[in-house]
């Protein structure tokens, strides 16, 4: 059997999904498991052991093997069994009817339906408007039509040697202390400008973490925050806060930094769920975004965030341009949630 498993096209979901792909995997251990996924993302799966292979799909790469009909054939060509759709987009549908693969799962979202043989349904109130709850659930629900149910809703990543290795050198280079715990901080994500902290905040925040506790402050970025990474550790004017502006980022850098953290404070973007699959207590900065959507149950995790009449809007650009919900939420009261956790973790570290 082989199984064509259409993954998710953000970071953050990405992970989110790995739990429905430990179903997949688990229920069906003979079966030629081939992620069909965005070519930058492939790194967020090295060092699990899910997939058989995969096949790199961007309908807008200057790759023209990666584009939709390259891909299709190629899907065709396998004789593909079945296709779980996690992506609700058109598209996606569109890819697996293209290759002619005979049973095609997922939700019935933006006029595809007729595109799927298996059609599952979102849950939705009396007014036809979606509500909001887990993707992971949702994910799970998918890999339970294919007969794998009863999983865990865990996160769960992995990092190699070279990540782990890039993260060594990384922190070396930067001069930190190896001997002290390290604290991460994550502004930015691909949703959009909305989710951003202001850096100022950012700032203030590590200052007041570096003056407190003993311990580092590594400000994470990928290469379109490294701007905003720099100038928080400009801004905060420590010895003990750096950040990777300079480095060779990565995924897999970030996905090691963060595993080896004491704590991660972060907007509602990817890294956050890297905690959560590492077990890294997180401290999660929450502005336009509803967390019953993206909710896991990571144990270690503290959510804060500004109540505004106009939020949670879901929306990437503020659209009354204001940006309250983040703007307005002070530092001192991320700090405070930091500070509970890092002295959770002293703590547990003494029991221990």
């Amino acid at each position: 059997m082989k199984i064509a498993v259409f993954c998710p096209n953000l970071v953050g979901d990405l992970v989110m999904a790995t739990p429905a792909f430990r179903a997949l995997r688990r229920g069906h251990p003979g079966a030629e498991l081939i992620a069909v996924l965005r070519p930058q993302l492939l790194p967020l799966l090295d060092g699990t052991a899910w997939f058989d292979r995969a096949i790199e799909y961007n309908p807008r790469s200057s790759d023209r093997t990666h584009r939709t009909l390259a891909v299709a054939r190629r899907l065709a060509r396998m004789r593909i069994d079945a296709a779980v759709l996690f992506p609700n987009s058109f598209r996606s549908a569109w890819l697996a009817w293209l290759a002619r693969i005979p049973r095609r799962v997922g939700f019935v979202l933006h006029g595809r339906g007729l595109l799927l043989t298996d059609r599952l349904h979102e849950p939705r109130d009396e007014h036809g408007k979606r509500l909001p709850r887990p993707i992971v659930q949702a994910y799970l629900e998918l890999a339970a039509r294919l007969g794998c149910a009863g999983e865990s809703p865990r996160l769960e990543l992995a990092t190699t040697a070279a990540d782990e290795a890039a993260a060594e050198g990384a922190i070396r280079s930067l001069g930190l202390d190896h001997a002290l715990p390290l604290v991460s901080l994550n502004t930015g994500g691909a949703f959009g400008p909305a989710k951003s902290w202001p850096e100022e905040h950012f700032a203030a925040l590590a200052q007041a973490i570096v003056d407190e506790f003993d311990v580092n402050v590594l400000v994470l970025c990928g290469p379109a925050e490294r701007t905003a990474a720099r100038r928080i550790a400009e801004l905060a004017s420590r010895d003990r806060v750096r950040s990777l502006a300079d480095a060779a980022v990565s995924l897999g850098l970030t996905k090691a930094c963060v595993r080896r953290s004491a704590l991660l404070v972060t907007t509602d973007s990817g890294p956050r769920h890297f905690a959560a699959a590492f077990g890294t207590p997180v401290v999660t900065i929450f502005g336009p975004t509803n967390i019953a959507w993206t909710r896991t149950q990571h144990p270690r995790a503290w959510h804060v965030f500004h109540p505004v009449p106009c939020g949670p809007c879901q929306r990437s650009v503020c659209p009354l341009g204001h940006h309250r919900c983040l703007r307005e939420l002070a530092p001192e009261r991320v700090f405070d949630a930091a500070s509970r956790l890092l002295i959770a973790a002293r703590v547990k570290e003494r029991i221990s």
